[in-house]
C-alpha cells in the first residue's frame, strides 16, 4: 500500500460556522467552501494547511455519524484520512492482513474523492480513513 501523505484531519462540530471561528478567525486558516454529503448525513467544510487539509464536519440529521459521535464523545478530533495511490488495493491488501474494515469497498466522499473507513478497534481506538483523489 502506498499512503502518499495525511490527506486532512476530520473535525466534529456542531455546527462550522461556529467550528470555524477558531480555525479561521484565530488560526488565520481559510475555509475552501463547504459540500452536503447526503448518503453520510454529513456537511463538510475545508481548510487548506500546507499539503493538508482540516475537515470540519456538521451532521444534517439527528441519526448521522457526526451526531451520533458528538452525542457519545463530545465535538473533537473524530478521525484521520491518509491519501493512497490505489485505494481499492489498499482495502484488498488490509483485508488480506486481517484488518477489520468498516467499508470494504470504496464509496463517494466530499470533494469527488473515493474514501473507506477502517475500523477503531483495529487501528488503535482511531478511526482512520483512506482516500483516492483522481
Amino acid at each position: 500500500m502506498e499512503i502518499l501523505k495525511i490527506d486532512h484531519l476530520g473535525i466534529a462540530v456542531p455546527s462550522i460556522d461556529e467550528g470555524n471561528t477558531f480555525w479561521s478567525e484565530v488560526l488565520g486558516l481559510k475555509m475552501a467552501g463547504k459540500e452536503t454529503v447526503e448518503s453520510q448525513k454529513v456537511t463538510t467544510a475545508f481548510l487548506p494547511i500546507g499539503q493538508s487539509e482540516i475537515e470540519l464536519l456538521e451532521s444534517t440529521a439527528p441519526d448521522g455519524p457526526i451526531a451520533k459521535f458528538i452525542e457519545k464523545k463530545g465535538a473533537g478530533f473524530q478521525h484521520v484520512a491518509f491519501q493512497v495511490a490505489d485505494i481499492k488495493a489498499a482495502l484488498a491488501e488490509l483485508k488480506e492482513k486481517g484488518v477489520k474494515l468498516i467499508d470494504e469497498t470504496p464509496r463517494g466522499g466530499a470533494g469527488g474523492a473515493q474514501i473507506a473507513f477502517l475500523h477503531p478497534k483495529a487501528t488503535g481506538g482511531i478511526l482512520v480513513e483512506l482516500c483516492q483523489r483522481d
